[in-house]
Order: C-alpha cells, then sequence, then structure tokens
C-alpha cells in the first residue's frame, strides 16, 4: 500500500483538566514552510514542557511552519500578589521625602499600589500543579498531533487528485504536440528553404542541393521530438512520485521545474510557425499554465 502526501495545512486542539479549578487548551496550526519552523506560545514557567513538545513535534512532523498554542485557565479568581521589595522601596522614598520637606504625611497603600509593578494579578502555579500540568500536556500531545497529520493527510489527497487531473491535462497537450510535430517540421522545412533560396538568389548563385541540406539541418534543430519525450518522461516520474507518497513535495517542484524549462523550449522552436505551429504555440502556453497552478499547489505538500 502506498504512503499518503501531506498537505503542510491543518489545525489541531484538545484540552485537558488537572483539577476542578485548573484546565488547558493546546491548539496545533501549521501552513506551508521550505522546513519544520517551529513557534511556541506557552505560559509562564513551561520551558521544561516547551523543550519536550518540540521534540515530540520534530519527532512527527517534517516540514511546515507550525504555531504551538498553550493557554491555561483557572476555574477560580486568582489571587492578588504584590512586589514585597517594590513596596518597600516605594514606602522607604516616600518617607525620607517627607523629613526632607518637613511633612507630616505616611504614605497611602491604595495609592502606592496602582504604581507600576507593585500589584499584579498574574496566575502562579504551585510545582505540583506545574509538573501535573507538564505531564498531562506531554502525554496527550501525541493524539494531538495525530489528529493533525489525519487533516493534513485529508488535504494531501485532495491536493494529489487535483495534481493527478492536471498531469492527465498536461499528457493530453503533450500527446497533441507530438501528432503535429512532423507537419511543424515540414513547415519550418519550407520556410527555411523559401528564405535561403532568396538570399542564394540574391547572390547570382542558386545552389538548389545547398539550400534543402540548409534546410534539413536547421528543421531538424527547430524539432520538438526531445522536448515531447522529456515532458512525458516527467509527467510519469511526476505521477509515480505521487503514488508513492510521503515527504515528495520537494521533489515534485523540481520536476515542474525542469516541465517549464521544456515548454519554454518547445516554444521557442515553435514560435512563427505557420499552420498548426500556431496551434502548437497555443498548447505549449496552456502547458505552463498548468504547470504554474501544479507549482503553486505542490508548493503546500509536505
Amino acid at each position: 500500500m502506498s504512503a499518503s502526501v501531506h498537505s503542510m495545512t491543518g489545525f489541531a486542539r484538545i484540552s485537558g483538566r488537572i483539577s476542578d479549578a485548573l484546565s488547558w487548551n493546546l491548539s496545533l496550526k501549521s501552513v506551508n514552510h521550505r522546513f519544520l519552523d517551529l513557534h511556541m506560545r506557552m505560559p509562564g514557567g513551561a520551558e521544561r514542557l516547551e523543550m519536550r513538545l518540540r521534540l515530540l513535534l520534530k519527532k512527527k512532523l517534517l516540514r511546515g511552519h507550525l504555531e504551538a498554542t498553550l493557554t491555561v485557565e483557572r476555574g477560580l479568581r486568582p489571587n492578588a500578589y504584590f512586589h514585597r521589595d517594590l513596596l518597600q522601596g516605594y514606602i522607604a522614598a516616600f518617607r525620607a521625602a517627607a523629613t526632607e520637606s518637613a511633612l507630616e504625611q505616611q504614605p497611602d497603600l491604595n495609592a502606592i499600589f496602582r504604581l507600576p509593578g507593585v500589584l499584579t494579578m498574574e496566575t502562579r502555579f504551585s510545582d505540583a500543579e506545574m509538573e501535573a500540568l507538564e505531564e498531562d500536556v506531554a502525554a496527550q500531545t501525541g493524539s494531538l498531533v495525530d489528529a493533525l497529520n489525519r487533516m493534513r493527510a485529508q488535504e494531501g489527497a485532495s491536493l494529489a487528485q487535483e495534481l493527478g487531473t492536471t498531469m492527465k491535462r498536461l499528457d493530453l497537450a503533450v500527446a497533441q504536440v507530438g501528432q503535429m510535430r512532423q507537419d511543424v517540421q515540414k513547415a519550418y522545412f519550407e520556410r527555411i528553404s523559401g528564405r535561403l533560396a532568396a538570399l542564394l538568389n540574391g547572390n547570382g548563385v542558386v545552389d538548389r542541393d545547398r539550400v534543402l541540406q540548409e534546410a534539413a539541418i536547421l528543421a531538424e534543430r527547430s524539432d520538438v521530438e526531445e522536448e515531447v519525450t522529456r515532458l512525458r518522461t516527467h509527467i510519469q516520474h511526476f505521477l509515480s512520485l505521487l503514488r508513492a507518497g510521503g515527504e515528495v513535495g520537494k521533489k515534485l517542484d523540481f520536476l515542474l521545474q525542469e516541465m517549464n524549462r521544456e515548454a519554454n523550449t518547445l516554444l521557442s522552436k515553435t514560435g512563427g510557425v505557420s499552420g498548426n505551429g500556431q496551434r502548437i504555440t497555443d498548447l505549449g502556453l496552456g502547458m505552463k499554465s498548468e504547470i504554474e497552478k501544479a507549482r503553486e499547489q505542490v508548493q503546500n505538500l509536505e
């Protein structure tokens, strides 16, 4: 059974509860990126948990820009905390200023609590709570990544189907070019023969054998048989990689670059040729359009 291809776009979320008063939510959101790019948003004090999650994510994911966000909620209102040293510093400064100014004033605690940094409502976790949080989140992160990968696999399957359809259209266009190749080569031969004869006639000398020989050489150089063959080979290779699955995004992108080069060469060889030459030009432009659409889709494959 062939492996599936994965999109780099996906989202998954999971929740847990440590106690009646403490719960958490962890979400994973991924988009395309050349490499695996992890961005962690964690509460203060969760540095050890962040390192564990990084190691786990690197084992299960290959490519993509991934944002992991952990939020922690308390069911009860958090206690207020004050910065003891900062509070004492404000009081000492107030009393020193009052003494120097010969004022009989006492510091106002309400006013001091409004000063920056003295009073905070930030949630603090005990060591036991942080340890329980770390173990619970780490234990469930594996299933969360599996859920993310299932979504990425579904997106990847949809992209693979679209890419397969694109390759069929591209292969049909290449086949049509192959069928018209000889007619175009003949038209090119006739055009070059006429030009060479006119040039030679202008010098007062007409060498029919030379005209035909030069025209045949130039017509041979304009033949697109090699481009048609290489395009067909690249298309088959592309489809085989899709069927094999796995980490194929970069390989497919490289193949599409090669296809685009062949399409450009095909267009340069057939430009200006009458008859089926214009039809091949139209087909070549259509190929480039299909290749460009495929490249946009492939950018999102792992």
